[in-house]
């Protein structure tokens, strides 16, 4: 038993000879901290254990309290990516309208914004009335044979006129100018959005029905001016009108309403609850990292359920619209809509996984190590193949290795900094981040040096004394 201890504490140290001063530091810092935080494994607790504390090993509280914590907080997590995204839907006018704004761009939705308006102005004409009553102006002076064909071509006629508004108002809506005009109309509807959530109603957008509505009468009004003038003076007479489209079915309006109330209520509370509750199940951990990688990869799997609901709801909401709409219309604008949430989420998943993967490489385990020193082995060896080329840098590198560790915490706070001050943040925009951090992490290694070793002075020769003597 002895002999295999002797030769297993051999092969370690044989190990630990190729190991740097900075490796074989942060392998004693390791040790030392699972020393803390685990009881030596194959010794016996007691009075004569080598710790010397005899106390029992009993359960320990903290363990499933962290557990509770991190399992609440990611849970709370989707709650809190809807809760801020609700939240600047109704108090950031510019999110509102960067939401709608690509549906004027979209060809479902300008078809059917076309259907709509078309059967507005072919009904306010009144094509067939007015056909009939010219013909019956030409019988009463005697053209009948001109009143005969007038009245036998009438749904022709309808047809045609008919055909030329609609690709009349096909032109006007894909113009630039009711996309400028689309940008107003969302503006100044923002504020009637909030009046809808709030159950007050009234401005461009409404509630009829169960469903939010769209006012149309100032795409109406566009059309009009274009038709009259392209020459046709019918359309004059179009009267003032203002028809509705609906933008969502919403039979549970009212649940919805109290809903959003809430979670618009919760806008700020959410995120910082859920942080509380993540960094309240890291601090309670035994294993810090081991909790920290726990959270981190919980939250990035919270996120994959968010996404999950948001395709299930989809489905159930085309499945729930009436058949008056088109299907990619409605698709297109629920798209619309959860783009921000889709955004968000994207962004605490990268958050989560960034936070997992920083957590487990700084971490304890055989392959942490492993990839730490292979980093280091590679950064090691670019700068000794600088300065075998004359590149070095000199004092600077050796004050960049003495201050590495403040270095590293400044690089690491001015990333967190500018990803928290960053208005909207992108899955991109943290992937960059990353990149950002990794690169000045690899340039304080790079440039920190450790300063060369004091060459020890040679001992005086005592035998020369003793020779003369």
């Amino acid at each position: 038993m002895s002999q295999d201890a002797e030769e297993a504490g051999v092969s370690q140290d044989a190990e630990e000879s190729g190991l740097s001063s900075d490796e074989r530091a942060e392998l004693e810092r390791l040790r030392a901290e699972h020393a803390e935080t685990a009881e030596p494994h194959g010794q016996p607790a007691g009075p004569d254990s080598p710790n010397g504390k005899g106390r029992r090993r009993h359960f320990s509280w903290r363990t499933p309290v962290s557990i509770v914590l991190i399992v609440i907080g990611c849970i709370l997590t989707p709650v809190a990516v809807l809760g801020v995204w609700a939240g600047n839907e109704v108090s950031d006018t510019g999110r509102w309208v960067a939401t709608v704004q690509p549906l004027i761009n979209d060809p479902a939705i300008q078809n059917y914004l076309t259907d709509r308006i078309t059967t507005v102005v072919v009904d306010n004409i009144n094509l067939s009335g007015n056909i009939n009553q010219a013909a019956a102006q030409l019988n009463d002076k005697g053209l009948t044979r001109i009143s005969s064909l007038l009245t036998n071509f009438a749904p022709q006629i309808t047809s045609s006129v008919t055909g030329f508004i609609h690709s009349t108002v096909h032109t006007v809506i894909t113009s630039p100018q009711v996309a400028k005009i689309w940008t107003q109309v969302n503006t100044v509807a923002h504020q009637s959005l909030v009046k809808v959530l709030s159950g007050q109603g009234g401005g461009a957008i409404s509630t009829a029905n169960g469903q939010i509505t769209l006012n149309l009468g100032p795409f109406v009004a566009v059309v009009k001016q274009d038709l009259i003038q392209h020459g046709f003076s019918l359309a004059s007479s179009i009267p003032p009108v203002s028809p509705t489209i609906a933008l969502f079915q919403a039979n549970d309006l009212g649940k919805a309403q109290a809903a959003y109330r809430l979670i618009k209520a919760l806008k700020i509370v959410l995120p910082i609850l859920v942080l509380a509750l993540l960094a309240g199940g890291v601090w309670v951990a035994r294993r810090h990292r081991r909790a920290l990688v726990g959270a981190g990869l919980g939250v990035a799997a919270s996120m994959l359920v968010l996404a999950i609901g948001l395709l299930i709801g989809r489905s159930i909401y085309l499945n729930s619209i009436p058949s008056s709409i088109p299907s990619d219309a409605a698709a297109a604008a629920f798209d619309a809509m959860v783009y921000f949430i889709k955004v968000g989420l994207r962004v605490v998943l990268a958050v989560g996984l960034v936070v997992a993967i920083g957590a487990f490489i700084t971490g304890p385990s055989r392959a942490a190590i492993q990839i730490r020193s292979g980093l280091k082995s590679g950064v090691g060896y670019i700068r000794n193949f600088g300065e075998s080329r004359g590149v070095s840098a000199g004092p600077a590198g050796e004050w960049t290795y003495q201050h590495r560790r403040g270095l590293r915490i400044g690089a690491v706070a001015l990333i967190a900094l500018i990803f928290v001050f960053w208005g909207h943040p992108t899955g991109l925009v943290v992937i960059l981040l990353v990149v950002i951090l990794l690169l000045l992490l690899g340039i304080i290694e790079l440039i920190g040096r450790p300063p060369a070793p004091s060459e020890p002075s040679e001992p005086s020769n005592p035998s020369a004394p003793a020779a003369s003597a």
